[in-house]
């Protein structure tokens, strides 16, 4: 398969804070890489050398075969780029900020203007096509900006946060985009803090933090690095706690976590059978019981796992 994204030993430095450190990707053709890390981890950095916005101290990198240092216009035509915010002009319409992308593309004035109104239609915009972008919702404004990366076809799309302040509905909808991009051949790397959309999206998965690569695989790799599942349960009364805890030791992997009323604790292959115990023991007991379920490791396990930290950590990145 051919690789469209390569990247060998990044590494970037900001005076005396080292905001890469030896990062290597790979993303072939038609596949989603998910690059995940708390904020100030490195993953703007590495979006900002990969689309030519930074020259790294260290490494190489190539988009579709071509280097980023070395022909950066040669990269720019084979990328699109939506970034942590929308970068439309408010003033124009949905059509004008796509019309006008088309034509610095070298475009004529008729393929710009089709290139527009076919990717308005595409993005769910037609109705809003020439109405100002500053009376757009924020989750138009994003997929007008997406649309906007799309304009030249380019073979490889970088999406930086590109859900970021977005509500439910609005994401869902970005989501259904994004797939869409993959199920039409493009390549697309993806930074997020949602780990539901990394999980959703992602082919593959890259944790980075202080710069570093800590972790890589499938969701489901990076999952089991965590443990297998987990019996979770929530009783009624934080008196029968004692109890209940004696009862998950006897399937636990370990110890028991919680206490009060809430208690999880994680159990071996044979998970379905271990809750089939607990709740027998449970049920005979009679200790009632407000919920009870087997749950799997997430990525937001995962990342406290790994880096000892959620992914909304307020450390920023350090910039040029």
């Amino acid at each position: 398969m051919t690789e469209m994204i390569h990247a060998t030993g990044l590494v970037k430095r900001y005076g005396d804070v080292t905001a890469l450190v030896g990062l290597d990707l790979s993303v072939p053709e038609g596949t989603v890489l998910g690059l995940l890390g708390p904020n100030g981890a490195g993953k703007t950095t590495a979006v900002r050398i990969l689309t030519t916005l930074l020259t790294p101290d260290e490494g190489r990198a190539t988009i579709a075969g071509v280097d980023v240092a070395q022909d950066p216009d040669g990269v720019r035509r084979r990328i699109g780029l939506s970034g942590q915010y929308a970068a439309v002009d408010e003033y124009l319409t949905g059509y004008e900020n796509l019309e006008i992308v088309g034509r610095l593309y070298g475009m004529s004035a008729k393929q710009a203007g089709a290139r527009a109104r076919e990717l308005l239609a595409r993005f769910g915009l037609a109705d809003a096509a020439d109405r100002p972008s500053k009376t757009y919702s924020g989750g138009m404004r994003r997929r007008l900006d997406l649309a906007g990366a799309l304009v030249a076809e380019p073979p490889v799309i970088v999406l930086d946060e590109p859900t970021t302040g977005l509500d439910p509905r609005s994401r869902q909808q970005m989501w259904e985009v994004i797939s869409d991009l993959v199920d039409s051949g493009a390549t697309v790397l993806l930074t997020t803090q949602y780990l539901e959309e990394a999980d959703l999206l992602a082919d593959n998965i890259i944790v980075i933090d202080h710069g570093r690569a800590i972790a890589e695989g499938t969701a489901d790799q990076l999952k089991a690095q965590v443990g297998g599942e987990r019996i979770e349960v929530v009783v009624a009364d934080p008196q029968r706690s004692v109890e209940v805890a004696a009862i998950l030791k006897e399937v636990a992997v370990g110890d028991v976590a919680g206490g009060d009323r809430a208690f999880s604790a994680a159990v071996g292959a044979s998970g379905a059978e271990d809750l089939r115990r607990v709740l027998g023991a449970i049920t005979a007991a009679g200790i009632e019981v407000l919920d009870i379920g087997l749950r799997r490791p997430t990525l937001d396990d995962v990342f406290l796992s790994l880096t000892g930290r959620e992914t909304d950590d307020s450390t920023e990145e350090a910039s040029a």
